[in-house]
C-alpha cells in the first residue's frame, strides 16, 4: 500500500499519459474508440498488483465455461473492501478524478462516473484453452440505472510471448472481421468505447503456458446521459450480445428484465 502524497502522484503522472496520447498512434477513433498505453502504471505499482493477484485456487472467482462464448475466471467484488491489498491502489486510481477527467475528454464523453457495485468489474483470469467469443457487451448497470460507455483493461501478462495468444480483438461494426490484434503486455492499458457496434473479443482460445494465466484488471463506466443514437441498436436493457448467438445473449435474447 502507497502512501496518499506517492499514490496522488502516480495518478497525476497516470492522467498524464491519457492527456498525453497522439491520434493514431496510441489512440484511434476507428472502428471505434480505443486507447493504448504502455507502462501505464509506475513500475512498482504494477509489479505489487501483479504479486498480489490471486491464483485459481482461490474461492473468490465465478467461472464461466460456455463452449465456444465464455470460458474464463471473473472475481466476485461486491465494493472496494472485497479487492484484495496491493491492487487496490491500482483500482483508487482507475477509478479516480483524474482518470476519470482525462478519459473523459479525450473520448468526449461528458460526467463519466465509475462503479462503485463492481457489477462485472474487478479481476479476469484465462487459463489455457480459454476463450471470449466477439460480443458486444450490456448496455445497462441495474444498481444506478447508468449507461455503460467505457470499459478499461490493465494485463499483467509478462513475459508474454506471440505464440501465447490471448490477444484482443477489435473488430468491425458487424462482428465480423478483426481489424487489429491488442497484445496483452504486462502493464498495458487499454481503453475503449463500449456500445452495440463496438465488436470485441478473444475468440481463439489462449495457449499460455499451463501455471501462467492470462491476467487483466477490468472495469467499467458510465453516464446518466445514453449511448448518442448512432451507437445503439437495441435500446432497452441488454447483457452481453455474441456473435456465435447471432446478437443475443446466453439466454437466447435481445433484451433482459431489470430494475
Amino acid at each position: 500500500m502507497f502512501n496518499q502524497e506517492k499514490l496522488k502522484t502516480y495518478s497525476k503522472l497516470a492522467s498524464k499519459k491519457i492527456r498525453d496520447s497522439k491520434l493514431n498512434i496510441n489512440y484511434f477513433v476507428e472502428p471505434y474508440k480505443h486507447l493504448i498505453i504502455d507502462n501505464f502504471f509506475q513500475k512498482d505499482l504494477a509489479d505489487i498488483c501483479l504479486k498480489n493477484f490471486p491464483n485459481t485456487s482461490s474461492s473468490s472467482w465465478d467461472i464461466s465455461d460456455d463452449k465456444d462464448i465464455e470460458i474464463k475466471y471473473r472475481s466476485t467484488w461486491n465494493s472496494e473492501f472485497d479487492i484484495p491489498e496491493g491492487i487496490v491502489d491500482a483500482i483508487r486510481i482507475m477509478n479516480g478524478a483524474d482518470f476519470l477527467r482525462s478519459i473523459s475528454d479525450l473520448f468526449q464523453i461528458k460526467k463519466l462516473i465509475p462503479d462503485p457495485y463492481y457489477s462485472g468489474g474487478g479481476l479476469n483470469i484465462t487459463k489455457r484453452g480459454g476463450l471470449l467469443g466477439v460480443h458486444v457487451d450490456g448496455n445497462y448497470h441495474d444498481a444506478t440505472a447508468l449507461n455503460r460507455r467505457i470499459n478499461a483493461l490493465l494485463y499483467l501478462n509478462p513475459g508474454w510471448q506471440t505464440n501465447w495468444g490471448g490477444e484482443f480483438g477489435v473488430y468491425d461494426e458487424n462482428g465480423v472481421n478483426c481489424l487489429k490484434k491488442i497484445e496483452p503486455l504486462f502493464n498495458r492499458l487499454v481503453v475503449f468505447d463500449t456500445h452495440d457496434k463496438s465488436w470485441h473479443g478473444l475468440p481463439d482460445p489462449v495457449n499460455f503456458p499451463e501455471d501462467v494465466p492470462r491476467r487483466s484488471i477490468l472495469l467499467y463506466y458510465y453516464t446518466k446521459e445514453p449511448r448518442p443514437d448512432d451507437q445503439i441498436k437495441i435500446k432497452q436493457p441488454h447483457s452481453a450480445l455474441w456473435k456465435k448467438k447471432g446478437f443475443k445473449d446466453k439466454q437466447g435474447k435481445k433484451t433482459r428484465d431489470f430494475t
